[in-house]
């Protein structure tokens, strides 16, 4: 009884090996286009976007500070963050560009109404 359970028990012959390899295959495809795809072209938009920068943009850095651009060197941004106050970050630091709507919605908060 022992040795017909073992024999059921045993996988019957062997897998193709191009079968496994097919199934490794179709997941990097998936992982390219889940992942790999996305991340390259976010990173192509920000390039673009950094190449772009030019003094008098409204932009937001990565660690949230909002100010115009005054000097674009090679590696750095020098913003203006409020009258005459100027700091310098990495360019690769500037998180966006923020359209005129957006600077405006910033330096006008709207007033929160009181419920009565």
């Amino acid at each position: 009884m022992e040795e017909s359970f073992l024999i059921l028990a045993q996988a019957p012959g062997g897998s193709n090996p191009l079968v496994n390899l097919g199934f490794i295959a179709l997941l990097v495809g998936i992982m390219y286009f889940v992942m790999i795809r996305p991340q390259q072209k976010q990173m192509k938009a920000h390039r673009e976007l950094l190449t772009g920068l030019k003094k008098g943009d409204e932009v937001v850095t990565q660690g949230g500070v909002i100010g115009k651009i005054h000097l674009v060197s090679d590696t750095t941004v020098t913003l203006e963050v409020a009258s005459g106050v100027r700091i310098r970050v990495l360019k690769r630091s500037v998180y966006g560009v923020m359209n005129d709507e957006q600077a405006q919605a910033l330096a006008k908060p709207e007033e929160k109404k009181e419920e009565k």
